[in-house]
């Protein structure tokens, strides 16, 4: 069907008036890619960094011992962060150990201040060992804190050929008693809690122990170390009393040599002949 068209006087076929309209194709508008843009600074590093690369040859060493990028990196020879001696990190003097964590709290007058007491035992093995305490407000804080404390309070420990402690004693500290005793070789701490945490970090491989008061981890490594800075060898013990090893032990000077006979069998002989001088005669 054709309609009028009103630009024309007569009715003439109009192509823009048909009903059947013409399909209209999308546009599609392509737009140039665009480069990223960079700092200015960051261009400038990547571009020297590209100039001046390392070759990429893996038989090139730096005879300084540092790696290949720079000052910190590891070479072929090992070396850590800043250290040209390619050595690792040196190992510890002391051993540590944290026997308790407890989180404790002071009354301010704001409120309640929390923070984290610690208890921690150090020993090199050899003889040395203390017990450190420490509180502050973070966990790692507090066992650092404890542990330049410990150091502080070190005692040394003789230790016997059997690796173990000369004789026996009971430490007290506070309501904690420990029983310890001495043990031959090959028979291990036969010991628990605190108290085998010291006597190991002591070096002391041959023992017996055991809690006979309080529970309190702190007490009881307290008690054992009050327990070890009580002993005395043989030596020291014969120097205190103004006596030869040989006199403490029970042996007295022979007259007639160069040489210690034991005491009990001159005290023997003396009771012997005090027992005849006492005896009554027998009557006809």
């Amino acid at each position: 069907m054709m309609q009028r068209c009103g630009a024309l006087p007569s009715p003439v076929a109009c192509s823009h008036l048909t009903t059947q309209s013409t399909p209209v194709r999308p546009l599609s508008i392509s737009f140039p890619a665009r480069r990223p843009q960079r700092c200015r600074a960051v261009a400038v590093r990547a571009a020297a960094a590209e100039e001046f690369a390392e070759p990429e040859d893996e038989a090139w060493e730096d005879p300084r011992g540092r790696g290949r990028r720079g000052r910190g990196g590891r070479g072929r020879d090992g070396g850590g962060r800043g250290r040209r001696d390619g050595q690792g990190e040196e190992e510890k003097e002391f051993q540590e150990r944290v026997v308790q964590v407890s989180r404790v709290t002071k009354v301010v007058k704001g409120g309640k201040s929390m923070s984290f007491r610690a208890v921690v035992v150090i020993g090199d093995e050899k003889g040395r060992v203390g017990v450190g305490t420490a509180t502050a407000k973070e966990v790692v804080d507090a066992v650092q804190k404890a542990v330049a404390d410990g150091k502080k309070h070190l005692i040394t420990v003789p230790l016997t050929r059997s690796s173990s402690f000369p004789h026996k004693f009971d430490g007290i500290f506070g309501a904690a008693k420990v029983m310890l005793r001495p043990a031959a070789e090959g028979t291990g701490v036969i010991a628990g809690g605190a108290v085998r945490v010291v006597l190991e970090l002591a070096g002391i491989k041959n023992a017996f122990g055991k809690q006979l008061g309080s529970g309190n981890p702190l007490n009881n490594a307290r008690a054992t170390i009050e327990g070890l800075r009580a002993q005395r060898t043989v030596q020291q013990v014969a120097e205190e009393r103004g006596l030869t090893v040989a006199e403490l032990m029970g042996f007295k000077p022979d007259s007639s040599s160069d040489t210690y006979v034991k005491t009990e069998a001159v005290n023997q002989s003396a009771l012997d002949e005090q027992a005849a001088s006492l005896a009554v005669p027998a009557t006809a």
